[in-house]
């Protein structure tokens, strides 16, 4: 199994520390508004790996932190004049409801920077003391130049860096690159007691601090947008190792940008679309298939037409996958395709499937490999002269499960009729009530009653009030 690694930029065969365990960081949203579909790639990115590694048997800790605290959040909650508090509250629980309807598996850990201040202050305690970091009028900054190795995951040097640098000018740095640890607080905003006086964490400081405390001093896999690469998860890296004296991370991975008309998605473009909006429009399955449909490190187009034909494509398998549930006791092929021709088809598109999430969580080929298991089921299933065997059944039923193991149960793209039956009931009960309206507005009352009658018959009790019509499950 190899996972192409951004730190040394080529694929490495991949080595757990522990043997049989893996323990994966993945940098959280920051609860200041809902994620966008930009976002909910980096987010889905830890959840196929999880779902991978624990089919191959691997024990997975997972941890993703939430920030909590930041200018963001500060200016939002004074906006609507709220607490920071109320405010992460409402966008963690619009985090866990959008991840829900993405099937995206919840992490282990879920920390939150407000609760490890004291931790924070501890290490950064650490790199002052080290010659890392130093205090400067209520602030405390990185050295940037004390750690020799800066700018090995994002590839740049120093120098380059400092002749290329368009930082605002900061009488406080010993250096325009060396970044924030604490912040000195402003009036109005929240703050935390230190040796350096009340203040509040910079950014960086809090991925290195929750990391280590939840997986230890050396772990195998962090993972975030490739936006993250500089320069926070630079940052990161110089915190952590200056602090541990050693590597700390194995393996760095970065899921690709989606664009929109070749742009970048993000919220200081304007060019976004949070997930909630577009799940309003497309089904949960159709999302999360177009957000794999891609390598993660490739970026991926955002449109309505590649939506739609991700739709489209989705439903070829979920149609095959549907008829094996149903139908799987009646098709049964005598002649020319025999059971064991198609069990060795079957078998050769595990051993596809496999490699290709072998090879750095390869979802695309592991999708087209879907599709060609889908093209040879339907095939055989469509043949001429069925006739019922047992070992047809078992052929079938190992293509069903191929199916359901790769489709549903890793890449989480397919689901079951009655999964699918219960998404839709609801709004099928909305709009038969509001055609019963209509009838009954035409004073068509008898088969207005009909309507409410049937329903009652299905378990549904409506009831007509002076507020509207209410209905409830009997």
């Amino acid at each position: 199994m190899k996972i192409y690694n951004s730190l040394s930029r080529e694929k490495e065969t991949f080595l757990p520390i522990e043997d049989g365990k893996v323990k994966i960081y993945s940098c959280g949203p920051t609860v200041y508004d809902y994620f966008h579909i930009g976002n909910a790639r980096a987010f889905l990115l830890p959840d196929i790996i999880k779902r991978y590694l624990e089919y191959k048997g691997y024990e997975v800790l997972h941890v993703m932190n939430f920030t909590d605290i930041d200018d963001k959040m500060i200016s939002r909650a004074n906006e609507e004049g709220i607490s920071i508090e109320k405010l992460a509250d409402r966008f963690i629980k619009a985090f866990f409801d959008d991840i829900e309807n993405l099937n995206i598996k919840k992490a282990d850990i879920y920390p939150k920077a407000t609760d490890h201040i004291s931790d924070m202050i501890n290490m950064i305690k650490e790199l002052v003391d080290g010659g890392f970091a130093y205090e400067s009028d209520g602030d405390v900054y990185f050295r940037v130049d004390k750690f020799t190795e800066y700018g090995k995951l994002s590839n740049r040097k120093l120098e380059d860096l400092i002749a290329g640098a368009r930082v605002e000018v900061n009488d406080k740095k010993e250096n325009p690159l060396d970044f924030v640890l604490w912040k000195e607080s402003k009036e109005g905003e929240p703050s935390w007691d230190s040796p350096w006086g009340l203040g509040r964490p910079g950014w960086h400081i809090e991925c290195s601090v929750m990391s280590t405390r939840y997986l230890g001093t050396k772990f195998d896999i962090h993972t975030g947008g490739v936006d993250l690469t500089f320069p926070h998860h630079e940052n990161e890296i110089a915190q952590s190792e200056a602090c541990c004296s050693h590597q700390v991370v194995n393996y760095w991975m970065h899921n690709g940008y989606i664009n929109i008309d070749g742009e970048k998605m993000s919220k200081s473009l304007g060019n976004f679309f949070t997930t909630r909006e577009i799940l309003d429009k497309y089904q949960p399955e159709v999302v999360r298939f177009f957000l794999i449909s891609k390598h993660y490190r490739s970026p991926i187009n955002f449109s309505d037409k590649e939506l739609d034909d991700a739709a489209k494509s989705l439903m070829k398998l979920q149609n095959i996958y549907q008829k094996l549930n149903s139908l799987a006791d009646k098709y049964i092929v005598d002649g020319e395709l025999r059971g064991d021709q198609l069990l060795k088809i079957i078998k050769e598109k595990e051993t596809k499937l496999i490699e290709a999430m072998d090879d750095d969580f390869n979802t695309a080929l592991a999708i087209g490999s879907l599709h060609e298991l889908a093209k040879e089921l339907n095939r055989f299933i469509n043949s001429d002269n069925f006739e019922l065997t047992q070992e047809v059944k078992v052929v079938l039923e190992e293509g069903r499960k191929l199916l359901e193991l790769f489709g549903k149960d890793i890449l989480g793209i397919l689901v079951e009729q009655q999964e699918k039956d219960n998404e839709l009931v609801e709004p099928l009960i909305e709009l038969l009530l509001e055609f019963r309206n209509k009838v009954r507005s035409k004073k068509e009352y008898e088969l207005a009653d009909e309507i409410r009658d049937k329903l009652d018959e299905l378990g549904i009790e409506v009831k007509d009030s002076p507020q509207g019509v209410e209905w409830s499950y009997k």
